[in-house]
């Protein structure tokens, strides 16, 4: 565990944004963070928990401490005839817990397939995809809080999942430090496969009868048609939010767009609509200013073709927000976080 000064951070965010932070350390295990944090040293410097740096975009340096959360680890710890309890280090990479659970032939996070990112973020973000989030499988998840320098265990009420929300996105921001989450999952799985185009692609692959390990596939195989792989391309996966409107209001915008798409929203009354279909009606889809864009296969996610700044991808957002409100009455809202 090194203290370091001025740290690049380019190569820890996937959008490849050249930013530095004042203060960085990397956390292995929680007695090195508890003994880091037992120092006082850092209490007046503001803190930015990183996980995959995959869901944040930063539009200038960070003057502060950024701790990177690489403690690592999956075990079993606790089963039963038709369930499995499996407890993940916040610093396991998602999909490698994703694999895991699908070559032993456990539901429930299958549709979560090849989503970028850490464990430990996956709570923060209520991460989710193809009709599944990960509130439907958690139990709960170990955090330290910065200021006790105590762990804490929060179970699925404490974490007040939203539609990519929960408490540590909102008002315990930055002041635990995850380090791992417990999920349920099936022996004997129900599949959800009406969400998108895991049905058709199913099909197309000659599945007549889904299993964990085909809709795992199915969606691996729509995920990389769809995005471009931040490795090659910078981005951040989906830039905003799929908007959840009033009933009527959906009404009345699709007697002037019949092709509008909806799907059911979380919050009663309301139909959730997605986000990229509005962004490519507006023009934006393929379209490129500077070093930046919206992709050409998915107009939902922002691009840095090598050079962008944050402020820029920022930019690009704020005009897409304005043209799509100004077309469709519909406010869009980031799901990437902002720093």
């Amino acid at each position: 565990m090194q203290l370091e000064e001025n740290k690049s951070l380019k190569s820890l965010n996937t959008f490849g944004i050249d930013a530095f932070a004042k203060y960085f350390v990397e956390i292995n295990t929680i007695a090195d963070a508890q003994t880091f944090f037992a120092e006082k040293k850092f209490d007046p410097e503001k803190k930015l928990i990183l996980g995959g740096g995959s869901n944040l975009l930063f539009t200038k340096n960070y003057d502060g401490l950024v701790v990177k959360n690489s403690i690592e680890g999956i075990e079993i710890t606790k089963e039963d005839d038709n369930h499995v309890w499996l407890k993940a280090k916040a610093g396991t990479i998602w999909h490698q817990l994703v694999l895991y659970a699908v070559a032993n032939n456990w539901g429930g996070i299958e549709n979560l397939s090849l989503i970028p990112g850490l464990c430990g973020a996956a709570p923060m973000q209520n991460i989710g995809a193809y009709g599944v989030e990960l509130k439907d499988v958690f139990i709960s998840l170990e955090a330290l809080n910065l200021e006790s320098n105590q762990i804490q265990i929060f179970n699925h009420a404490d974490c007040e999942f939203g539609y990519r929300e929960s408490v540590f996105k909102n008002k315990f921001k930055n002041q635990f430090l995850i380090v791992s989450i417990t999920l349920k999952l099936n022996k004997k799985p129900v599949y959800n496969i009406s969400y998108g185009a895991i049905q058709t692609t199913l099909e197309h692959n000659g599945i007549m009868e889904p299993t964990v390990k085909s809709i795992s596939d199915a969606v691996i195989q729509i995920r990389s048609s769809k995005l471009p792989n931040p490795a090659e391309l910078g981005n951040a996966g989906s830039f905003f939010k799929n908007p959840e409107i009033p009933k009527q209001q959906y009404e009345q915008l699709q007697l002037q767009y019949p092709l509008l798409p909806s799907y059911k929203g979380s919050i009663p009354n309301h139909v959730k609509i997605p986000a990229g279909w509005l962004i490519e009606q507006c023009g934006w889809k393929g379209k490129q200013i500077g070093h930046t864009g919206s992709h050409k296969y998915q107009a939902l996610v922002l691009v840095n073709y090598g050079n962008a700044t944050g402020d820029e991808i920022y930019k690009l957002a704020q005009d897409i927000i304005a043209s799509v409100k100004e077309k469709f009455g519909v406010e869009l809202t980031p799901e990437v976080n902002l720093v």
